[in-house]
């Protein structure tokens, strides 16, 4: 066919460039990789040094360079990555023709979990030094993320009642199969019998076990036990029935420039304990006295609220709305005044609910109110079916109304949140093509997810300042 590009023979003789450099361009992001790895102190970091007898190992800063060019091209599989080692030509230039077997590279990310961990912070430290970090605010958010553990290999007390409310089920219907097999006598049916009976003591079996499992799941301190990966937790997400098992990461990112500044990952199902932890390490990694982190409502916390106080932290995180009195068409707390002058609120109605007494529940001082007056109101049909309405507050109750009173100052501090954060969690899950974690246990899946940091905060600042401006600032 004719009117195409033709390409050239492939037996064709060319003169190639004199060496490998010439075919990496200028502006390759293995070029920034290349400079921050040589420029860090690998020991200091801790990563382990070359065997001292045997055959020499591969320099860990060959084999940092050939993960992080790895995580930057979505290549995560060491088997994938000795493969790129040997026919990619960037690659060839980032580890200068060394190709590494898949075993070697796979335990170099095994062995060497809090020096990665620490990579990746001192390239957050190195953005707070360039300016590309603002440090005065930062969103946090978590989100759920795949373990390599399925859903059939998780038990929970639940699940395994649910399971075994389905064998039961099973049991009974293959029993009901087999006396009908029983009364009749042809070959067919007693080839019918023997193949039911192997069904029926394969589930015995299966129940068999679902109760040994019951007694391991009882016995577990957070009443849950997965097979593949022993840390890796059931986690509600928000369709139905689309829990998964994997482990919850939360981040903390930077609002002006975009950049993880901290990150954890955890086998938490809620982010309520994460506010004030998140906080202290963002506040820490920016280098700033005080720090304002933005967080929804499922990090409400008001203890998690005192303790990022306490810290130099203002969070500002909506509260959720747990009362069904709304929902009822009745008056609900916020409707309530607090009166600080007098430690009482005034009602709806103008009347005062005065403190009662106090309480102790779940490690939180409880103060009580009411008025004496609720009988007589005439707004009682629309404020409680009670013979009192009853208003509770927590004796540190100022730091939530603070905070709110900060959220109302701030009335996009929700759609900053999200423009700021969500999406970061979106590119590491593309990045990963949406599938689970390649690691096992939570300090593994630790440095699985500092990889993905660090890979998308370099090229988060290759985007903003350029590759050529990065690497003069690097070695400036």
């Amino acid at each position: 066919m004719v009117g195409f590009i033709e390409g050239c023979d492939r037996r064709q003789k060319l003169l190639l460039p004199d060496c490998v450099d010439d075919y990496v361009s200028e502006d390759s992001p293995v070029r920034v990789v290349d400079v921050f790895i040589d420029e860090l102190d690998l020991g200091a970091l801790g990563f382990e040094g070359a065997a001292a007898t045997g055959r020499p190992g591969y320099n860990p800063a060959t084999m940092l360079k050939l993960y992080l060019y790895g995580y930057l091209n979505q290549v995560q599989s060491s088997r994938r990555l000795e493969r790129e080692a040997g026919r990619n030509v960037e690659c060839m230039w980032l580890t200068r023709k060394l190709a590494p077997d898949f075993k070697t590279i796979a335990d170099f990310r095994r062995d060497n979990g809090a020096a990665i961990r620490a990579t990746c912070r001192q390239f957050v430290m190195l953005c707070r030094e360039l300016g590309l970090i603002a440090g005065g605010t930062v969103a946090v958010d978590g989100s759920r993320f795949k373990a390599v553990n399925t859903r059939d290999k998780n038990y929970t007390p639940g699940a395994i009642r649910r399971r075994m409310e389905q064998i039961d089920a099973s049991i009974q219907r293959y029993l009901a199969m087999l006396d009908t097999a029983d009364r009749q006598e042809d070959e067919v049916a007693a080839f019918r019998t023997d193949r039911l009976t192997e069904r029926l003591e394969g589930l015995r079996r299966q129940m068999r076990d679902l109760q040994a499992m019951e007694q391991r799941v009882a016995a577990a301190p957070d009443r849950q036990v997965s097979l593949t990966d022993p840390d890796a937790r059931a986690m509600a997400t928000n369709g139905k029935g689309t829990g998964m098992v994997g482990y919850n990461v939360q981040a903390a990112v930077d609002a002006d420039s975009h950049m993880i500044v901290a990150h954890e990952v955890t086998n938490l199902g809620h982010d309520r304990s994460q506010l004030a932890n998140m906080g202290r390490q963002a506040k820490e990694a920016t280098g700033t006295d005080t720090l304002t982190v933005l967080a929804d409502r499922g990090y409400f916390s008001g203890p998690e609220v005192l303790a990022s106080e306490a810290a130099g932290i203002v969070p500002i995180c909506p509260k959720p709305l747990t009362s069904g009195a709304k929902a009822d068409g009745r008056f609900g707390k916020p409707d309530f005044v607090y009166q600080p002058e007098s430690d009482s609120y005034r009602c709806p109605a103008g009347n005062q609910l005065i403190r009662r007494f106090d309480s102790v529940e779940n490690g939180l001082v409880l103060h009580r109110y009411w008025s004496s007056n609720c009988g007589s109101c005439a707004l009682k049909p629309r404020c409680t079916p009670s013979p009192q309405r009853r208003i509770t507050r927590w004796e540190h109750e100022h730091v939530v109304d603070a905070m709110q009173a900060r959220l109302d100052r701030m009335p996009d501090a929700m759609r900053i949140r999200r423009r700021t954060v969500e999406h970061v969690f979106g590119t590491i899950k593309d990045w990963m093509g949406r599938t689970h974690f390649k690691t096992r246990t939570l300090p593994k899946v630790g440095t699985e997810m500092s990889l993905h940091v660090l890979a998308y905060n370099i090229k988060r600042a290759i985007a903003l300042l350029g590759t050529s401006k990065l690497i003069a600032a690097m070695r400036g």
